[in-house]
């Protein structure tokens, strides 16, 4: 049903089975627990735009505050792109068609 992301979560692993949780998710990641977190839903974006808009927002975060972004596919080429830039970050695919990417600085 899901394919296999690097780093990722299956939501079986995380018992969520029904609607979109989107903090239980984050917390499956390694992100920083006490982190402030900004939400980017990009999920109605076709592409380019995910990535373009994700990019461009990191910078704008001050170095403590955790990206979610809320997508409706893994971003597969933003992982090289944020691998490039010393970002961490962690995937979890949710059974609703939703998959949150938790991005922060290293």
């Amino acid at each position: 049903m899901f394919g296999a992301i690097p780093g990722a979560v299956r939501p079986e692993a995380t018992g969520m089975s029904t609607g979109v949780n989107v903090e239980a998710a984050v917390r499956e990641t390694d992100v920083p627990a006490d982190a402030p977190r900004e939400r980017l839903d990009v999920r109605r974006l076709g592409p380019p735009e995910p990535l373009a808009k994700t990019l461009e927002r990191l910078p704008e975060l001050d170095a403590e505050t955790v990206l979610v972004q809320l997508n409706d596919r893994a971003p597969q080429h933003l992982y090289p792109k944020l691998d490039d830039r010393d970002y961490e970050y962690g995937t979890v695919e949710m059974d609703e068609g939703t998959v949150v990417t938790a991005i922060w600085q290293a």
